[in-house]
């Protein structure tokens, strides 16, 4: 099932950071960040547990991914591509148009599913990423109605 983030799964997505991430956000980054408002999450839940989780920071009319995780036990399952699909599909209904993200040049496996979601690689962030120090691949899916000017981006 996927859902809105709750106060309850804090923990969870928390827990999740801690073993996927090299510097991941706390606990109570998560919380902050869900009371503000400005964030989005949503939660992969199986068994009564958190098997992954998104987040979208809203600026203006767009979206940033800011966290995507599957735990490796709910992985090749279609789960990362269903949360993703739905925190599009919630970020739209909130009023964002066009959604970017960074990612690991090297996580070729999450780069082909932004890519099967529509994303486009536009750029390249250098020494964006710690431990190990890499580059980020800027991804973006902009909305095919809307009129933007590339050269302000």
């Amino acid at each position: 099932m996927i859902r809105r983030m709750r106060e309850s799964d804090l923990e969870g997505a928390a827990r999740l950071e801690k073993r996927y991430f090299s510097v991941p956000w706390t606990r109570e980054q998560l919380g902050e960040s869900l009371q503000s408002g400005q964030y989005l999450f949503l939660v992969a839940e199986e068994n009564g547990q958190v098997a992954g989780y998104a987040g979208l920071l809203r600026v203006m009319d767009e979206g940033d991914v800011t966290n995507v995780v599957v735990d490796e036990a709910y992985r090749g399952k279609g789960l990362g591509t269903r949360l993703m699909a739905a925190l599009l599909e919630e970020g739209r209904g909130c009023g964002m148009k066009e959604f970017t993200l960074e990612v690991r040049v090297s996580n070729q496996r999450a780069i082909r599913l932004y890519e099967s979601l529509g994303f486009v690689q536009e750029g390249i962030r250098k020494r964006f990423y710690e431990r190990p120090v890499e580059d980020a691949l800027i991804m973006w899916k902009r909305d095919q109605g809307a009129t933007s000017n590339l050269l302000f981006r």
